[in-house]
C-alpha cells in the first residue's frame, strides 16, 4: 500500500513539474485578415508601424512604432504571441523620455537582434529630429530582457560619414551581425557588417546597387541564399517591391526584380519573417499599408501580411490574399483564394462604387460608371446559412446595411447588418439584408454618378438588380 502511495505521490509531483515548467500551449493554426488594423488581445489597436519579429523561446515579439498624432516619435511597443494573431501587449519599450534628443524625434523601422555572446537585446532603428530628415542617423538602445526597458545608447552615421534612413538587421547563421540601411538621399543601399556585441558599425560590407533609389529593406536567407527585398522611394505612396538575391553578403548581387503588383498590394514592406515548425519553414511578408498614405497618420496604418513563395531557390513571388492562415506549429503560412466580383446595377449599368476609393470606415457605397478600380471590387465570403459577406478589395472593409445608407465598416462576423442573400432571378440577381430581409436598391431608380446605394423593401424592381461582373 505505502509503495503504490509513493508511485503515485512520485507521478503526481513529475506532473506538477511538467506543467510549472511548460511554456504556453502549442498553437493552433490561426487565420488574420489582411488590409485591417491589428488588436491586441486587450481590445486595443496594436501600434507596431513599421516593425520587426524575433522569436524567443515559444513566443514571436513584434516591435515597432508607436507615435503622436503628429506622426512623432512615442514609443517604440513590443507585443507577443505564440500564434501570430493573439498579440499581448508587453511594455512601450522605449519612449520619448528614454533619452533627451528622443523627446522630439522620428523613429523609424526598430529592429531587435539578439546578441547570444552578451545574452543582450540590440535594436537599431532610424531617427531624425522630429521637424525634417536631414538628420539621417542610425540609434541603437539595449536591454538585458526582451520586452523590458531599453537603455539608449545615442545615434550616429555610420562610420561618421554615411546618411542613414529606412533600416533592417540581419543575424546570419554564423552568428554574424548586419545592418542595412539607405544611404545617399536613399539612392543607395549599404550593407554593415556589425561588432561583435551588436551595437556598432565594423565596416561597410557592400553597397550593391548604387543610385538604385530603393528603401524599406528586408533581408532574408533561404536555404543559402540571401534575399534582399525593398520598395521604390515614394514617400507614404506605395510602390513596385523588388528584390535581389546573393549567395554572399559582400556580392555579386542580382539587379533587382519586380515583385506582387504595382504597389505591393497598397504597402511597403517591413520585414520578412521566416515561420519554422514541424513541417519546415515558411516566409511571410508583413507590410504596413501607411495611414498617411489615405490621409490619416501613421497609427492609423493597416497590416499586410502575405505568404511569399519560391518558384526556384534564386526566385520569389507574392500574391494577394484577403486571408492568411499561419500555423506556427505546422510553419506554414497559406493564402485564402478569393474571387472577387464587381455589382453591376441593372437599370443604369453602373458598379457599387465605395466613394472616392476610400479606406476609411463609413464611407458610403454608391453606384458610378464601371472603371474596373478595386473600389468596385467585392468577395462574397460565405459566412454560413446562405449568407455572405461583402468584403471590398481595396479596403478589406465589410458593406454594412445602415438605417439610411449603406457604408463599408470593420468587418464583424456577428452583425447580421453585414450578412447579406442572394436570390438569383435569369442572370440577375438581388441583395437582400439578413437583419431588415431588404434588397440593394439604387435610390429613387436614378442613373445618375454618385447615386446613393440604400437597402428598400424587395420589389423585383431593376434597380435592385444586380449582375455579379468579373
Amino acid at each position: 500500500m505505502r509503495r503504490a502511495y509513493a508511485v503515485l505521490l512520485a507521478l503526481c509531483l513529475g506532473l506538477f513539474g511538467a506543467l510549472a515548467t511548460a511554456g504556453p500551449a502549442q498553437a493552433a493554426a490561426q487565420t488574420i485578415t489582411n488590409g485591417t488594423q491589428f488588436t491586441d488581445t486587450s481590445g486595443n489597436v496594436v501600434h507596431a508601424h513599421g516593425g520587426g519579429v524575433i522569436k524567443v523561446g515559444s513566443y514571436y515579439y513584434w516591435f515597432g512604432e508607436d507615435r503622436n498624432a503628429d506622426n512623432t516619435f512615442k514609443y517604440v511597443d513590443a507585443y507577443r504571441s505564440t500564434d501570430l494573431k493573439n498579440w499581448e501587449f508587453r511594455n512601450h519599450v522605449l519612449t520619448q523620455s528614454s533619452a533627451s534628443e528622443l523627446s522630439t524625434a522620428y523613429i523609424e523601422r526598430p529592429k531587435v537582434m539578439y546578441n547570444a555572446s552578451t545574452g543582450k537585446f540590440v535594436m537599431w532603428m532610424h531617427k531624425e529630429n522630429g521637424t525634417d530628415y536631414s538628420e539621417a542617423r542610425a540609434a541603437v538602445a539595449v536591454s538585458s530582457t526582451i520586452d523590458g526597458t531599453y537603455t539608449y545608447q545615442g545615434s550616429f552615421q555610420p562610420l561618421g560619414q554615411y546618411m542613414s534612413r529606412d533600416i533592417t538587421t540581419f543575424v546570419d547563421t554564423d552568428g554574424t551581425g548586419y545592418m542595412v540601411s539607405a544611404a545617399n538621399e536613399n539612392y543607395d543601399l549599404h550593407i554593415y557588417k556589425l561588432t561583435a556585441d551588436y551595437t556598432g558599425i565594423a565596416g561597410r560590407v557592400a553597397n550593391p546597387w548604387a543610385g538604385g533609389h530603393r528603401e524599406a529593406p528586408a533581408l532574408f536567407k533561404r536555404n543559402g541564399v540571401y534575399f534582399m527585398l525593398t520598395s521604390g522611394a515614394t514617400g507614404w505612396s506605395a510602390n513596385q517591391q523588388q528584390y535581389a538575391t546573393a549567395t554572399s553578403l559582400t556580392g555579386p548581387w542580382t539587379s533587382w526584380t519586380n515583385v506582387g503588383d504595382s504597389t505591393a498590394y497598397n504597402s511597403q514592406t517591413a520585414y520578412v519573417l521566416p515561420v519554422t515548425g514541424t513541417s519546415g519553414t515558411s516566409y511571410l511578408y508583413m507590410g504596413d499599408r501607411w495611414g498617411n498614405s489615405f490621409g490619416g497618420t501613421v497609427n492609423d496604418s493597416r497590416y499586410v501580411w502575405l505568404p511569399l513563395t519560391f518558384p526556384s531557390s534564386t526566385s520569389m513571388s507574392m500574391s494577394w490574399y484577403p486571408e492568411v492562415t499561419v500555423d506556427t506549429a505546422a510553419g506554414t503560412v497559406a493564402g485564402t483564394s478569393a474571387t472577387y466580383n464587381t455589382l453591376i446595377a441593372r437599370h443604369s449599368s453602373k458598379c457599387a462604387d465605395v466613394t472616392g476609393q476610400s479606406l476609411w470606415q463609413g464611407a458610403q457605397i454608391k453606384q458610378y460608371d464601371c472603371n474596373g478600380g478595386n473600389n468596385q471590387k467585392y468577395w462574397f465570403k460565405s459566412v454560413g446559412g446562405g449568407y455572405y459577406q461583402l468584403m471590398v478589395r481595396n479596403s478589406s472593409l465589410c458593406v454594412q446595411e445602415n438605417a439610411s445608407t449603406v457604408t463599408q465598416e470593420n468587418c464583424s462576423s456577428s452583425a447580421t447588418t453585414q450578412q447579406w442573400s442572394l436570390t438569383t432571378s435569369g442572370s440577375y440577381v438581388s441583395v437582400a439584408s439578413r437583419a431588415s430581409g431588404e434588397c440593394l436598391d439604387v435610390s429613387g431608380a436614378s442613373t445618375a454618378n454618385s447615386a446613393a446605394i440604400i437597402t428598400y423593401t424587395c420589389s423585383g424592381a431593376t434597380n435592385q438588380q444586380w449582375t455579379r461582373g468579373t
